[in-house]
């Protein structure tokens, strides 16, 4: 059997991710689809909308036939680690081919700019630094230094300030730099940019657009119905009725609020992404803050993106250390979340070429190295109600894999 691996946080599941697999199959001819999903928190500093069990199921119910857990070492870092550890898990699963979304369409853009990028390594450093010292976001210094090392008369530059193209090159540095045997191909996005905050076509919609349909105060949930499968929109439905709110930062603020209130400078300052003084900004604003969203607008300065202090965010709510992340350089187990049939029969013939173990139940595993997951587990169980706390608190050692 052949797998396609797909790299995904499906915050929900919608039609352009339901477009992605059925390409990704079509396009590679593969039996299954292999994802790795990022579990609570995301790649952006973001909690994510349901828990991650609700979200494989949604991708189980509509074409993905194994689904694993992106570690929280990954899931919550820039562009290079996450692409880095995500690849790592899918060549660990066999798979056979990559297929990402981007907003380029062409494999042979992200193929070009590889090449021409291949040995300038210090030269793009030297870029990025200078465009830093005139007060450029890293994000932003990356993408131009890109562009004028790769702008040539015979080649354009991939447009790296598009999210999906960033993530997209970034795979694809990984597994050619890790000399892996996947194929990797591309998916171009349909009609709703990453970023749209508002429905621009009649089936799809950005993740982001669906979020702000259901977090808004008059919000509605119908709205978002012709932009989902019928099975997400119903496990979406299931669990607002379970746990009584969908999760966002503003359910964790008065935790991180308390988080930063009991810590030092000096303690602050170890918490992992913190650098260059921003503790002392953390701790001045945190005081006059009405809520996490008026707390990162007075905190953000335009040096650092407001993903970034999203993230920093993360790791102070989940008191995650430099020195706790700095020995995460590689996954070191798959924590499965879920198979179909298909699934299945993929494990069982595979299984002994898998390079890492598979976890589906934690008691068997050496609790030291998913410490990091099962915290930020238990923490982000903290942003539903008190009534209904214990069952997401204890999710992750009494749920089986999903099996469809």
């Amino acid at each position: 059997m052949k797998a396609v691996g797909v790299v995904v946080e499906y915050n929900p599941f919608h039609n352009g991710h339901l477009y992605h697999i059925q390409k990704a199959k079509e396009l590679t001819q593969a039996d299954i689809v292999a994802a790795v999903m990022s579990g609570p928190f995301l790649q952006r500093g973001e909690p994510a909308l349901v828990s991650k069990w609700a979200r494989a199921e949604m991708a189980l119910e509509s074409g993905v036939d194994l689904i694993v857990e992106l570690p929280y070492a990954f899931a919550t870092q820039h562009a290079a680690v996450f692409a880095s550890g995500a690849v790592d898990i899918l060549q660990s699963l066999s798979c056979d081919f990559l297929c990402f979304g981007s907003e380029s369409g062409s494999i042979d853009a992200f193929q070009q700019t590889f090449t021409l990028l291949q040995g300038k390594g210090m030269e793009e450093d030297l870029l990025v630094k200078g465009f830093m010292k005139q007060g450029m976001s890293y994000p932003k210094a990356k993408s131009l230094a890109i562009k004028e090392l790769t702008t040539s008369d015979d080649h354009t530059a991939l447009n790296l300030s598009m999210p999906n193209n960033i993530l997209g090159y970034e795979y694809y540095k990984a597994v050619h730099t890790n000399k892996y045997p996947m194929e990797i191909c591309t998916v171009a996005r349909m009609k709703a940019d990453y970023h749209d905050k508002t429905f621009t076509s009649d089936t799809i919609a950005s993740a982001t657009s669906i979020r702000e349909e259901l977090l808004h105060d008059k919000g509605d949930i119908r709205k978002i119905k012709p932009f989902l499968p019928a099975s997400s929109y119903q496990l979406l439905q299931q669990y607002k009725e379970t746990y009584l709110t969908y999760h966002t930062w503003e359910n964790y603020w008065h935790y991180l609020k308390f988080r930063l209130l009991q810590s030092t400078a000096e303690e602050l300052a170890a918490i992992y992404e913190m650098e260059e003084g921003l503790e002392y900004r953390f701790l001045k604003y945190v005081k006059t803050a009405s809520s996490f969203h008026d707390f990162i607008r007075l905190v953000k300065t335009k040096r650092y993106t407001w993903t970034r202090l999203q993230r920093i965010c993360v790791h102070i709510l989940t008191n995650t250390k430099k020195a706790e992340m700095s020995s995460s350089l590689k996954p070191n187990y798959i924590r499965l979340l879920g198979t179909t049939v298909n699934g299945r029969l993929y494990l069982k013939e595979k299984k002994k070429q898998f390079q890492l173990p598979i976890i589906s139940k934690l008691s068997a595993f050496d609790k030291e190295k998913i410490a990091l997951d099962i915290r930020a587990s238990q923490i982000y169980a903290l942003g539903v109600p008190n009534l209904v706390q214990h069952q997401l608190l204890e999710m992750d050692y009494t749920k089986p894999p999903i099996m469809k």
